[in-house]
């Protein structure tokens, strides 16, 4: 494939273009549970657009140039700033995702401390192991060991007492969730920020999937625990727009406490015989496009607009989990403070029940066993999710009972076949045979992904990884 001879018609190019998402998940109507957050409504995703495309050539890399953009970038900074508890102090930037967010709050914790404490070598972040996999990239970008604590096996909820054995002289850095996204529950952020204070290490509460929608439940009579800047010790926060504030994707921000820690997030260049180069994110040229579109949807539908979507979503949230309580055979996993529910079963294979949804136009999400949370399944519940919700536990309810009929899983016994191999020594060869037995071929997946999902459920953690980075070597070609 190369670029063509000669241009083609606006048309075609439209025509082809559009048939590349023939076999994409659904955006809208409610029918995917994961990656799409749906306020369910067309005039709010029609401004987006036009707002992207009015700042779309638009280059947020020098604000000099254009203006505009770090206008837009320092007022939802502050909007989000007074919408965690900040104050005037509070300072923050615009991103491009939570992982973005997530590994500036870990960049700066380490640059801080090669200022404020050079005697540390070699550099340790400590997080619960429902801490997002964001913060395992940065680690292994950035050269931080990371310490990772095992939560409460019943609420999911960060082990404060845990978490403090597990800082050392090389702490820089801790991080908690409000929520985590496994399970939906914000860990105790109020116990865990005076332990930072008492190690004097900062302290970061990523908030990218819960914390814009946290403060509505809270509104509504949902008993939300303190969680962001008004909790003594949070240094640093992160919450995505584009998740449940209904903005468009690649929006983000990243907050701290003052500015005299977030100039360690910043970085400058002036070492080479090019234009000086100074970023305020790990990104240099972005478009303003996200920016915009993102303040638009803010302001067009304003905090009460945002409390109406919130009290669907919340009456969402509580019929699923009530409705999943009351159903045979499965078993909501700690109790959600937010619109995440993740649910297992001992009696029925979880991944054969997300196949049967997929056959009825249901997307929901597996997740996969890891110490202290068995394998599940998950939702992202959002506005649209009310009106969709009695249909899909209905669906629910019988794709379990089918998935019955086929027997409980046995993947104690799968795993036995994995245990000897050591990841760093898998061959190709071994690759194409797992690839194989789980019925994918030439980097294709199979319609049906219960296999596939049970394999890698039997495997360790660290060759799941290898044999994912694998299959995604072959996936692009």
């Amino acid at each position: 494939m190369k670029i063509p001879d000669k241009g083609r018609s606006r048309d075609d190019v439209m025509a082809e273009l559009q048939g590349f998402g023939k076999e994409d998940l659904q955006t809208k109507g409610g029918r995917t549970w994961a990656y799409v957050y749906d306020s369910g409504r067309e005039d709010v995703d029609k401004l987006a657009k036009e707002a992207y495309m009015t700042y779309l050539s638009q280059n947020a890399l020098d604000p000099t140039v254009y203006p505009s953009t770090l206008k837009l970038e320092v007022a939802l900074s502050r909007m989000a700033a007074a919408h965690l508890g900040g104050d005037e102090n509070t300072v923050g930037n615009f991103t491009s995702g939570g992982t973005e967010s997530c590994m500036l709050s870990v960049k700066t914790a380490r640059d801080y401390a090669r200022k404020h404490r050079p005697e540390i070598k070699e550099p340790e972040m400590v997080l619960p192991t429902t801490g997002h996999a964001a913060f395992h990239k940065a680690a292994h970008y950035f050269g931080i060991k990371k310490v990772l604590v095992p939560v409460d096996p019943v609420t999911f909820r960060a082990d404060p007492v845990a978490m403090e054995k597990a800082i050392t002289p090389n702490t820089v850095f801790m991080m908690a969730s409000a929520v985590s996204y496994a399970h939906g529950v914000v860990d105790p952020i109020r116990e865990l920020g005076q332990i930072a204070l008492k190690h004097n290490i900062l302290f970061h509460v990523d908030g990218c999937i819960g914390a814009f929608m946290l403060p509505y439940f809270k509104r509504l009579g949902a008993d939300v625990p303190d969680f962001d800047f008004s909790v003594p010790g949070v240094t640093s926060m992160s919450m995505d727009w584009h998740k449940y504030a209904y903005c468009p994707k690649g929006s983000s921000v990243i907050l701290y406490k003052n500015k005299s820690i977030r100039k360690h997030q910043l970085y400058a260049c002036a070492d080479w015989t090019g234009y000086t180069i100074i970023n305020n994110t790990i990104q240099s040229s972005k478009s303003g496009g996200p920016m915009a579109a993102t303040w638009a949807v803010l302001n067009f539908i304003g905090d009460d607009g945002y409390l109406e979507i919130a009290r669907r979503t919340y009456e969402a949230s509580k019929k699923i989990v009530a409705a999943i309580d009351q159903m045979e055979d499965v078993r909501v996993l700690g109790r959600p403070d937010l619109c995440l529910v993740a649910f297992a079963s001992d009696t029925v294979n979880v991944f054969i029940v997300i196949d049967e949804m997929k056959k009825r136009g249901w997307y929901v999400q597996p997740q996969l066993a890891y110490p202290g949370s068995p394998e599940n399944i998950h939702l992202s519940i959002s506005a649209v999710s009310l009106g969709q919700a009695d249909a899909m536990l209905k669906d629910l309810k019988e794709c379990i009972a089918e998935a019955k009929k086929q027997g409980p899983p046995n993947f104690e016994a799968m795993g036995k076949e994995f245990a000897a191999i050591d990841p760093d020594k898998m061959t190709d060869e071994d690759f194409a045979g797992m690839l194989a037995m789980a019925g994918g071929v030439g980097g294709d997946l199979p319609a049906e992904m219960a296999t596939i999902n049970g394999l890698l459920n039997a495997m360790t953690p660290k060759l799941r990884e290898r044999l994912l980075i694998e299959f995604l070597n072959e996936m692009f070609v």
